[in-house]
């Protein structure tokens, strides 16, 4: 029997604070988590700018993960696990009286964060901190959960691909609760030199603050941003058997390879569009009820410009009325991670009638042309709303979510 899902917990680490609601302040509020590197010496970098992670995440670390099992995992995995026990938490779970058979764990996955950053990594531990199943591994651990356990790979859409396998289990009667999301770092010199080559981050380090403009004329690439979101799944007649408090439905999603080009999106975001339009329509969504889009809005010359043209696409004459915004503009780029972080920052907009803003939006690009919320956060109550995650390789994602009505 086909199963109505809801997410009934979430967790949210980002450069913006160290729980859900720290976060979801400071994005209505409209501000940057973006400044100058910290985490090593950036000066040889041509970008010395990134969205780390606020002083504290060590501590609350410590707190959720025992000493032994912490100096098994990387900083990356630590946020992973930090930010899951989280959102189990924020769900009321007690998976004592539940079948653990039946709960399961899907983490978006891009790497551990193993590299020149990560301090005392040993002969004894390079191991546990290079396998990139760690992450939903230490999460089973941790509650005994006994049903399927594993993470994906789909670079920056690769959360987002985690959500909707969950979708998929709960969906199809496979899994009663599925832990999904995903964390990321790569903050550090090897990675940022390779973007750099790819003229792909931007290096506007003067004013680290206004350096992410998505859909702004002046944008000069992404900022790297670091984090970790994570979502409780399940059906909704389980959620209610539990009195759970549910903040969103998840009505369906579509996943789509581009097959086009390593680094570039299709032309004219042929491919966006079309993963738009089947998401649409295996959610049973309306274009117009759609009231918001969280866009995956990079601040790159190509993404910035080729998904406009795809929203434009789907939507037609609707689409200078729906409202977009990209929450990059102020958690930068959290590559694995985006895609999960921007589900639940979705899902707290239709819950609380709150729309982000795309902040520094002050050169608008003339040939982009749609409501971007610029600059201030906007209250409107939407009954649907869509998040795009969209990754090298062709790697599309949209995830549709519904306002809860009980």
């Amino acid at each position: 029997m086909s199963q109505e899902v809801v997410i009934t917990g979430m967790g949210l680490i980002s450069s913006l604070g160290l729980s859900l609601d720290e976060n979801w302040e400071n994005l209505l509020a409209g501000k940057s988590g973006v400044k100058q590197i910290s985490l090593f010496d950036a000066a040889s970098c041509a970008t010395k700018i990134a969205a780390e992670l606020p002083p504290g995440f060590d501590d609350l670390s410590h707190t959720f993960i025992k000493k032994r099992a912490a100096g098994q995992m990387t900083r990356v995995t630590r946020m992973c696990v930090t930010t899951a026990k989280i959102a189990v938490e924020d769900s009321g779970i007690q998976f004592e009286n539940l079948d653990r058979t039946r709960c399961s764990v899907i983490m978006g996955v891009v790497n551990t964060g193993n590299s020149s950053v990560e301090t005392e990594t040993t002969l004894q531990n390079t191991i546990f901190k290079s396998m990139t199943n760690s992450m939903p591994a230490w999460i089973s651990l941790e509650y005994h959960l006994l049903g399927p356990s594993f993470s994906v790979n789909t670079a920056c859409a690769s959360s987002a691909y985690a959500i909707a396998f969950a979708f998929e289990m709960i969906k199809n009667g496979q899994a009663d609760i599925v832990i999904a999301g995903g964390a990321d770092s790569i903050i550090n010199a090897e990675e940022i030199n390779g973007f750099n080559a790819l003229y792909a981050l931007s290096v506007a380090n003067d004013n680290p603050e206004c350096a992410s403009k998505p859909f702004s004329l002046d944008r000069d690439g992404f900022v790297i941003g670091e984090g970790a979101g994570v979502v409780i799944l399940e059906s909704k007649q389980h959620a209610l058997a539990r009195n759970s408090r549910i903040y969103a439905t998840l009505a369906g999603y579509a996943l789509t390879s581009e097959g086009y080009n390593i680094m570039a999106p299709m032309k004219d975001g042929e491919g966006m569009a079309e993963t738009m339009e089947r998401a649409l329509k295996n959610a049973n969504i309306q274009k117009e009820e759609v009231g918001y889009i969280n866009a995956h809005g990079t601040s790159t010359e190509l993404n910035d410009r080729y998904e406009t043209m795809a929203i434009r696409k789907v939507f037609g004459d609707l689409a200078k009325t729906i409202p977009v915004s990209s929450t990059k503009s102020m958690t930068g780029h959290t590559i694995g991670a985006a895609g999960a972080i921007e589900t639940i920052i979705t899902a707290l907009s239709l819950r609380d009638g709150m729309l982000p803003p795309t902040i520094n939006y002050n050169v608008p690009d003339p040939d982009l042309d749609l409501d971007y919320i610029p600059n201030v956060a906007r209250v409107k109550d939407c009954r649907a709303a869509l998040s795009n995650s969209f990754g090298f390789g062709g790697h599309n994602a949209t995830l549709v979510l519904k306002k809860f009505e009980s």
